[in-house]
Order: C-alpha cells, then sequence, then structure tokens
C-alpha cells in the first residue's frame, strides 16, 4: 500500500443541539482513522455511534466541528476527490417515478459521462446488481432491498476508485447479502478501495481487511480482524452420534456446557479435557461427528469493546 492513504481522518469532532431542549450532544469525540488504497474498511458500531455522522463529514454533508477528514489528499469537502468516488447512503431516497435505467442515467449525466457510455454502463451494473427483470419498474415499487440494489448501481456509475456504503446489506436477504459481500469483494481485486458500515458483523469479518469500532463518538478498536480477535481457544464443540437416542447423557456431559440434543445427535461445548470426554464417548459407543475449537469472533469483540465503554467513567 502507498503512504498516502486514501481516507485520513484526524481528531474529527462533531458537537450539536438537540432541537427542543436544546442540549449539548457530543456525536464524535476525537475520531481519527485511515483507510488505505486498495482495502475494505469495515466501520462498525451500534445505534448512535457516530457511523452516518463521519460518513456524512466525509461526504461534505455536515462540517466537523473540529479535527480535519481528507479524501485522496484534498480537504473535504472536495469537488475533486468527490468525481472519483461513489457513495450510497443509509436510507436512499430516489425519485419515485424514475426507472433504476433512469437513476443510473441521471448519476452517470452528473458527473458529466457520454450517454453511449452510461447507456452501456447502466446496463451492465443493473444486471450484476440483479435488477434485470426490474429494468422496466418505477422505483416507486422497489422493495426495500431492491432499493439498496437500485442505490448500488448508481453509486457505481462513475467507476469510482472509492466506494463509501452506509449499511449496503440493510433491507437484504441472505441471498442478497452474499451478492453484495462478492460484488465489494470484486471492487477490491479490481483496485477499488471500499469503507463501508454495518451491523451485520458476521458480513465484516468475512470481507474486511480491517475494521474500526465506534461508540459514544470514539474508536474503541482499530486493526485487522486478526490482530484484535483474541486468538486463544475459548472452548470446544463436540458433536457426536450416540448409538441410541435414549443414551443417558449425564455421564458423559458432566464436564459440558451447552448441550444440545437432536435425536441420536448431541452437541455440547467443553472448556478443559476434550480428550478424557471423548473417550467417554467412545466407551459407550458414540461416534465423533467434529470437534471445532471455539474463537473470539468479531460479534465477541463488538460487545466487549461496547460493554467496556458503558462502563468507562
Amino acid at each position: 500500500m502507498g503512504d498516502a492513504p486514501v481516507i485520513e481522518v484526524k481528531d474529527l469532532a462533531k458537537t450539536y443541539r438537540t432541537p427542543f431542549r436544546r442540549k449539548k450532544v457530543e456525536a464524535l469525540r476525537g475520531v481519527s482513522f485511515r483507510v488505505e488504497r486498495g482495502e475494505i474498511f469495515g466501520f462498525l458500531g451500534p445505534n448512535g455511534a457516530g457511523k452516518t455522522t463521519t460518513i456524512r463529514t466525509l461526504m461534505g454533508l455536515i462540517a466537523p466541528t473540529g479535527g480535519t477528514a481528507s479524501i485522496f489528499g484534498h480537504h473535504v469537502p472536495s469537488r475533486e476527490a468527490r468525481q472519483r468516488l461513489g457513495f450510497l447512503p443509509e436510507q436512499p431516497y430516489f425519485y419515485d417515478y424514475l426507472t433504476v435505467g433512469e437513476l443510473c442515467d441521471l448519476a452517470g449525466r452528473l458527473f458529466g459521462i457520454d450517454a453511449a457510455t452510461r447507456r452501456t454502463r447502466a446496463d451492465a451494473l443493473i444486471d450484476r446488481v440483479g435488477l434485470g427483470r426490474a429494468r422496466t419498474q418505477n422505483l416507486k415499487k422497489f422493495s426495500k432491498g431492491m432499493m439498496q440494489r437500485a442505490g448500488l448501481a448508481q453509486a457505481l456509475m462513475n467507476e469510482p476508485d472509492l466506494v463509501v456504503l452506509d449499511e449496503p446489506m440493510s433491507g437484504l436477504d441472505p441471498i442478497g447479502r452474499k451478492e453484495v459481500r462478492d460484488l465489494i469483494l470484486e471492487l477490491r481485486d479490481a483496485g477499488k478501495t471500499v469503507f463501508f458500515s454495518s451491523h451485520i458483523l458476521t458480513d465484516v469479518e468475512a470481507i474486511s481487511d480491517r475494521v474500526a469500532i465506534v461508540a459514544r463518538g470514539k474508536i474503541q478498536a482499530l486493526g485487522t480482524p486478526h490482530e484484535l480477535l483474541r486468538q486463544t481457544v475459548l472452548g470446544i464443540d463436540v458433536t457426536l452420534h450416540l448409538p441410541a437416542a435414549e443414551l443417558d447423557l449425564d455421564a458423559l456431559t458432566k464436564d459440558a456446557t451447552n448441550v444440545r440434543r437432536t435425536g441420536q445427535d448431541v452437541v455440547f461445548t467443553v472448556a478443559g479435557d476434550v480428550d478424557a470426554l471423548l473417550a467417554r464417548g467412545r466407551e459407550l459407543g458414540a461416534s465423533v461427528v467434529s470437534v471445532t475449537p471455539l474463537h473470539e469472533t468479531l460479534e465477541d469483540l463488538f460487545m466487549r469493546r461496547i460493554a467496556e465503554d458503558e462502563h468507562a467513567p
């Protein structure tokens, strides 16, 4: 990766007052991070943590109270930076009576793309996000998931070097989420940089090169998933197939937790000597289906850091 980051945020702060009681709210309190060229950067946090405020600041939609932010070395807001990025907001709103093709054409026009290129690129993107059968429908008839797909298509019309996605998996079913994950990976493979926020932690862990966890307007953790997650084994999940469904499990699972039984299969977690437990199982005639070490997941880390922050002074 080069020395110059694609996104650089230093001590970003944002304070505002609520409409009626005029209560002072610190949405961002000294947020700092860098996003390097060609990486997928996941931005995590609970509702109200400051994720969308950070993204809106980067997009030049709101002004920070303090600190600085730059994209491609240009301080935001920057016309030069905007030419090289694509953006999908958390809750996109588009004109109801446009088709997805017309939406993409509008985005292309705003970037000054010629008509022939707009048409070719829009057709390819509409197929890529799975809206080929809905080409002639007005956006008013789109479901939330379909609207997310349309938003992704318009965000890629200018073939951006940086793609910023605020909750891109929102409203999508598991198939749609996988398609978006695959698209994000394809963008990285093509040399693009992707910055996205999400509350679906398994998606973030699956595709992110680096992640930042934000809570109460501060970065709580920052690094690669491997750097952040505890690498020690937290326990071992064991699945055994029993010779008879009515077999008494008390002797077998006395040192186990989270015992779940379905028919003749039993699954449980062991924190101690798994060899001794497996030996007892074999004595009872059970066969081993799987033995899986349990490591900390991104969800575990997320919950731990959020809990730590809640108890901080």
